[in-house]
């Protein structure tokens, strides 16, 4: 589609037309020299003067010309663009931080397989289930936060989901250390998704235990979280009638989760019973995509004035070998008549 982005300047079309109606001619007062035998002298030199002074050549070639190098002009002036097929271009909406603890506790094998109903530890049933929830979420950026005695970013947020499982397929239990740190995990996702431009921040937080190892209260960092933006969502996949580090602090997940206005979930010891939690998770936490659509342009201005300067280049070439050849033909002209007045022959009174 052509259109031209300041169309009002077509407006200035009659400005010239106004400018010759109204503005008063030019006139020069130049002194003089009244000679009475003017004629007799212009004769002499084979001058012929005309009436009135001298009078200006009318070219309608210029006359032609002009308006329509106007006309371009203007042309060039409205910025006269090419506007091509609209590009739709999707960016996330949402970013998903998955912080999974990987204290020594979640070696306890009380986990069973959905199929076979065989036992296994708690990170073998975790890592399955969030790879499934992973998979799903095709259009969200996904980062991966690890946490035991200390919490450590394991991926960033990124759309290269296959590096992001990669990531999770090669956490070991105790490789963050063997306490909890449920207080510096949502620190530094915080810190990790503070920069996101996504309109959405969600943190899902996965724990068997209960915090014992944060340099700040996991109260006070949901406060932080809440005020930049952040919503935890908190699973509790431990034993809360254990003792000590192995007993999973449902209310305080509970107080983080309500703090940021997100949802607490538990399991008991199930994969399938773990997957329909992130099952739901993945219902209230719908995949959002940004929908950005706009139309590139094309500038043309350079077409109408280009096509003026090449007109104008060429009416001066023209001009000038017009000129050119005037001038030889007057030259021929007068060698002409010099030849002719030489051949007269001389009359002898």
């Amino acid at each position: 589609m052509w259109k031209f982005e300041l169309p009002w300047l077509f407006a200035l079309l009659p400005l010239p037309a106004l400018v010759w109606w109204l503005w008063p001619a030019y006139r020069t007062k130049a002194q003089a020299v009244r000679v009475p035998f003017f004629h007799e002298m212009a004769g002499a030199a084979g001058e012929r003067p005309a009436p009135g002074g001298v009078r200006l050549r009318r070219n309608w070639l210029q006359r032609a010309m002009a308006p329509l190098l106007w006309c371009l002009l203007l042309s060039a002036a409205a910025k006269p663009v090419y506007v091509e097929p609209p590009v739709t271009h999707d960016s996330p909406g949402r970013d998903l931080m998955l912080a999974i603890d990987l204290s020594q506790s979640m070696s306890t094998r009380d986990f069973a397989n959905a199929a076979t109903g065989e036992r296994m530890d708690r990170l073998t049933a975790v890592k399955r289930v969030v790879a499934n929830f992973i998979r799903k979420r095709t259009q969200d950026r996904i980062g991966l936060v690890v946490f035991g005695q200390a919490a450590y970013p394991q991926a960033p947020l990124t759309l290269d989901h296959d590096a992001v499982l990669t990531l999770l397929d090669q956490m070991q239990i105790g490789m963050a250390g063997a306490r909890t740190a449920i207080g510096d995990a949502i620190g530094v996702s915080v810190k990790l998704m503070d920069a996101s431009p996504a309109p959405q921040k969600v943190l899902i937080l996965l724990t068997d235990g209960n915090d014992t190892a944060s340099a700040i209260p996991p109260e006070n960092a949901a406060q932080i979280a809440k005020h930049h933006g952040l919503t935890i969502d908190t699973i509790g996949i431990g034993d809360a009638a254990a003792s000590g580090e192995d007993r999973v602090d449902l209310e305080a997940l509970q107080r983080i989760a309500d703090t940021t206005g997100g949802r607490a979930f538990r399991a008991l010891g199930d994969e399938a019973e773990l997957a329909d939690v992130y099952a739901t998770l993945d219902r209230i936490t719908p995949v959002a995509v940004k929908h950005e659509i706009y139309r590139p342009q094309r500038d043309f201005y350079w077409v109408p004035l280009g096509a003026g300067l090449l007109l104008l280049s060429l009416y001066h070439v023209v001009a000038l070998g017009v000129a050119l050849l005037r001038a030889r033909t007057r030259t021929t002209a007068e060698a002409v008549q010099i030849d002719a007045a030489k051949a007269e022959p001389d009359h002898v009174h």
